[in-house]
This record gives C-alpha cells, sequence and structure tokens, in this order.
C-alpha cells in the first residue's frame, strides 16, 4: 500500500512539474515548442494513469482499447463528414495522425473519460460508505447510472473548458464562424456516456487517487489558460 500511494505521489509530481512547464511556456515565452511537443505530455499523462493502475488485468486493456478505437472512429467520422461534434479540422501540433486524426487523441478520450469515471466512483463510495452491504448491492444499477450520466457531465464540462483553448492553440479549428456548436457537447455526452457503460461493465478495479489528481491539474490548466491566454 505504501508502494502504491508512493507511486501516485511520484506521478502527481511528474504532472504538476510538466503541466506547469506548459502553463509558463505557453503564457509567458509563448513557446512554439511547448506547442509542437504537446501530445509528447499528453501520452505521458495517459502512460502515468496506466502506471498508477491498481491491480492491472486484461479488462483494464480492454477498456483503453475500446476509449482508443472509439475515439478515433468518431473523430474520424466528425472530421471527414461533420455528422459527429461538427465541422472542424486538427491543426498540426498533435503528433502523428490517421487519416486525419492525430493518434494522441485515442489516447487522451481513455484519459478524460477514465478520469471522470474513477472521480465519480469515488465519491459514490464515500458516499454509501456508512450504508449497509445489502443495501448497496440493491442499488448496483443506480450507481451504474449515476457514473454514466454523471461522469459523462463531467466530460462535457471538461470539453467545455478545453474548447477555446485548443483553438486558440491551434489543436483544431471550427469551420464557418469558428464558433464551437452545441452539438459538439451532445455528441461528447453521448459518446462518453458510451465508454462510461462500458467502463462500469468490465471488471477491472476502479481505484486510481492520481487520475483524480491529473483530472484537476488539468482543469486548473485549461482554467488558467482560458483565463489569462
Amino acid at each position: 500500500m505504501r508502494l502504491s500511494w508512493n507511486n501516485i505521489q511520484i506521478a502527481t509530481a511528474i504532472a504538476v512539474l510538466f503541466h506547469s512547464i506548459g502553463l509558463i511556456g505557453i503564457l509567458v515565452f509563448k513557446s512554439d515548442i511547448i506547442l509542437q511537443t504537446s501530445w509528447l505530455n499528453l501520452l505521458l499523462m495517459a502512460g502515468l494513469l496506466v502506471y498508477t493502475q491498481a491491480q492491472k488485468n486484461i479488462y483494464f486493456f480492454l477498456f483503453i482499447f475500446a476509449c482508443f478505437i472509439t475515439g478515433m472512429s468518431v473523430e474520424w467520422i466528425g472530421t471527414k463528414t461533420g455528422m459527429l461534434f461538427g465541422d472542424y479540422a486538427y491543426g498540426d501540433v498533435l503528433g502523428p495522425a490517421i487519416m486525419g486524426v492525430p493518434i494522441i487523441i485515442g489516447f487522451n478520450w481513455f484519459t478524460i473519460v477514465y478520469g471522470c469515471g474513477i472521480l465519480v466512483e469515488t465519491m459514490l463510495r464515500k458516499l454509501t460508505a456508512n450504508l449497509p452491504e445489502e443495501q448497496i448491492n440493491r442499488k448496483t444499477w443506480l450507481k451504474t447510472l449515476a457514473v454514466i450520466v454523471d461522469g459523462a457531465t463531467l466530460a462535457v464540462a471538461f470539453d467545455w473548458l478545453m474548447e477555446p483553448v485548443a483553438v486558440k492553440l491551434g489543436y483544431w479549428t471550427w469551420h464557418g464562424d469558428g464558433s464551437i456548436p452545441v452539438f459538439n457537447y451532445i455528441c461528447w455526452m453521448a459518446i462518453s456516456m458510451l465508454l462510461l457503460w462500458v467502463f462500469r461493465l468490465l471488471p477491472f478495479r476502479r481505484e486510481n487517487k492520481f487520475a483524480i489528481h491529473l483530472l484537476l491539474i488539468q482543469a486548473m490548466f485549461f482554467l488558467l489558460l482560458r483565463t489569462f491566454l
């Protein structure tokens, strides 16, 4: 248990360090190098989530695979047809791409959905800690519904926070008048709910303090950029 906590502390320190460097590089030095390597930071964060996941089993990696494939697929449909999210295109700062969709985007779907799911799971666990076990077991369906709906709502809120910053940094652009369509958030809600259903369905350990730390660090990162950029 001590080793697991140390792992979380190490991962959190790395996340704070790299996001601080990114924040200073963007706001103070206007660094192109920071922008061009931001996808490496996102990849590192996804790797740290895997590193800090306790009792990794095949189902955990299956969830990562599901998030990656789903994320890449829906983003490809979105960029090619506009039928999902809206009319948009990715820039050239997010690293290697497959058919116009940066590979890191697939991993970022995992990072966001996993973090939101873990946060809601943790909150529910604390709220129901004093309830009799049989009562908790009877309400499993209600807990699943809460994780799916509340987790997806958190994911949409995170995307709302991130969107204007991502556009300013050239991660992607919205065509037409450049405004972010409401349809984007509707799609985010639906796809996040689907992935969170998979999150609840697959039997892997849904506990990771670092996932919560990272979600808060990234939310603060985008909030500061949204305010001062």
